[in-house]
């Protein structure tokens, strides 16, 4: 093979990883209380930014400098199986990554800020010297910032026309990366021997599964019960017990999870995640039912 299918390609890129910053940069865009009419076109760039290119883009770093440990995890993915041949995985992250700066001026001097913040997260979360990812702390702050907390403000920003969003949302923008560590850490139950090898210091290998387990759910639970507590101080009782349910439902979930980390972390990803990221879009609402 001189180059890669179509298939390969788009193996490469993971969309289903696009949804988390779709749904966070929609969360800001609800956030800021901007009506949406006339600003259709900008919101679609922001959407498609977040998403099939930043998020995309970063996938194909990871892809490109984790080839190594997947050919031990996952060695049906696209370049350690042989269907991505000689360079083009990096070919296609610099190329993504082009794309995505090019696509960012349109959203003008915030949404070009965000989207190089986040393209350098991504180059510094996978890629050599600094490798954020060989620590699960640094590793998974990186994506949690990127992921939620920069593409819910900067959809916040676009909308209110380059503004820096007021601290309500910077604040809930903030509690909602602090959580998704915790999702991201569930990701790394799948691949706790290959980064053992490899020298990858995840969190279920720096503090063994069962310990890391109860890390990430804690991690994930203590943001959103500090979202509830907010939304009672800034009276939207109503929008905090919508959380506080969607925790509840989380909770036995998480439960079944520590007793079986690497069994059941996907799981908890598939059912337990998407109520986590529903209390997200629910505390925007709350803002923008909020008068100034």
């Amino acid at each position: 093979m001189s180059r890669p299918s179509l298939s390969a390609v788009t193996e490469l890129l993971k969309p289903i990883t696009w949804f988390p910053p779709m749904w966070a940069f929609a969360c800001g865009v609800i956030a800021s209380g901007v009506a949406p009419e006339g600003r259709w076109p900008l919101i679609i760039v922001g959407i498609v930014l977040a998403g099939p290119l930043v998020c995309a883009a970063s996938q194909a770093v990871n892809d490109w400098f984790d080839r190594h440990v997947d050919a031990i995890n996952e060695p049906q993915r696209p370049i350690p199986s042989g269907r991505m041949p000689g360079r083009w995985g990096l070919y296609i992250a610099c190329l993504w990554t082009g794309l995505s700066l090019l696509a960012a001026t349109a959203l003008g001097p915030w949404g070009l800020g965000a989207a190089v913040a986040g393209l350098l997260l991504a180059w510094a979360y996978s890629a050599p010297p600094l490798r954020l990812k060989s620590n699960g702390w640094w590793g998974n702050a990186a994506c949690g910032l990127s992921y939620e907390g920069l593409a819910w403000l900067t959809g916040a920003a676009v909308m209110a026309g380059g503004a820096m969003p007021d601290s309500r949302s910077l604040l809930l923008a903030l509690l909602y990366s602090i959580a998704a560590h915790g999702i991201m850490t569930l990701n790394d139950f799948k691949s706790v021997e290959g980064d053992r090898q490899m020298g990858v210091a995840s969190l279920p290998v720096q503090l063994g599964v069962v310990r890391a387990a109860r890390t990430a759910c804690w991690v994930m639970v203590l943001p959103q019960l500090a979202v509830v507590g907010l939304l009672f101080g800034w009276q939207q009782p109503l929008h905090a017990l919508a959380i506080v349910a969607l925790v509840f439902g989380q909770l036995k979930m998480m439960q079944a999870f520590v007793a079986a980390p690497v069994e059941r972390a996907l799981k908890l990803s598939a059912f337990g995640v998407p109520l986590l990221v529903t209390g997200m879009m629910v505390a925007a609402f709350a803002l923008r039912g909020m008068e100034g």
